[in-house]
């Protein structure tokens, strides 16, 4: 078993210990980013290519692309206070991923479309594409103008990337908690900081007020006043 660590203790501007973990600017995750720009995806994916009624599918697509981009923004938050809750939450932003993955690949068996992996020319611009541009203006204006199979094999490149960085930020988070511990350790943490911080300001106090002792101990020897 890995060897406990002692968790970073943030501190306010007052020098206050905080049991809060430094905030997570979810929006900077390009994973997040991704997650983004699949969402736009795939509403316009299923405006142009599903059936506007009597298919559950288009309810289905929509809410797993909205519940990847919604879990990581969540996650990120709730992982201030809660590293089990941070990992539980893109845990089902993972899972909701790969159902989004399955659409896509569903709908081109379906229509006898073939997807773009391996040695298809196709598929090498495609990944360095969305490998290269995470941001959702990147996409903007091109996805109007794709079709049915490009967009599928492009929400399925995504879905792709998305998952192995998820995967990996998933393990890094549950690496920090084994070897840290959760909201309790850093609540121990913080408050033995903040007990040694006071024991070093009590132990200055005591040394500042032995030698003011001293000095007045001096003065009055000087004045004729003791000896």
């Amino acid at each position: 078993m890995p060897d406990k660590k002692i968790p970073h203790v943030n501190h306010y501007p007052d020098g206050t210990t905080s049991v809060l973990r430094k905030a997570v600017v979810y929006t900077n995750l390009r994973f997040y980013q991704r997650s983004d720009v699949l969402y736009q995806l795939t509403q316009v994916f299923c405006q142009k290519y599903l059936p506007k009624y009597g298919d559950r599918t288009v309810d289905q697509m929509v809410q797993s692309a909205r519940s990847v981009k919604q879990n990581i923004a969540e996650g990120s938050s709730d992982g201030q206070t809660s590293t089990e809750v941070e990992i539980r939450l893109l845990g089902i932003s993972r899972g909701s991923n790969l159902e989004l993955l399955e659409d896509f690949q569903d709908y081109l068996k379906r229509k006898g479309i073939g997807e773009w992996f391996g040695k298809n020319p196709r598929f090498e611009p495609l990944h360095q594409f969305c490998k290269n541009h995470s941001k959702y203006e990147d996409y903007q204006a091109l996805l109007p103008k794709m079709n049915d199979e490009e967009l599928a094999n492009m929400g399925i490149c995504l879905c792709h990337q998305i998952d192995s960085a998820l995967t990996k930020y998933i393990e890094k988070k549950d690496r920090e908690f084994t070897t840290e511990g959760g909201i309790k350790e850093r609540m121990t943490a913080a408050r033995l900081e903040q007990r040694e911080s006071q024991k070093e300001i009590i132990a200055r106090q005591a040394q500042e007020i032995e030698s003011l002792r001293k000095e007045v101990k001096r003065l009055k020897a000087l004045w004729g006043e003791g000896g």
